[in-house]
């Protein structure tokens, strides 16, 4: 039974990931703008945690 539910996790695995690849797909295609602006939130955010991480590194020493 154990073989069963690893096989059904990994097809749900893949459906998912199909499904929010075509989400994706299709907000890119008809929110071109806003996907650029949720784009470039989500790289303002990396940006910022890397500065506080610099920042707190160097405070340290």
């Amino acid at each position: 039974m154990g073989e069963w539910l690893t096989e059904a996790a990994v097809q749900v695995k893949k459906v998912l990931t199909y499904a929010a690849i075509a989400f994706v797909a299709f907000y890119l295609f008809t929110r071109p703008a806003d996907a650029a602006s949720a784009v470039k939130g989500a790289m303002d955010t990396v940006v910022n945690a890397a500065d506080s991480l610099a920042l707190f590194f160097t405070k340290l020493t």
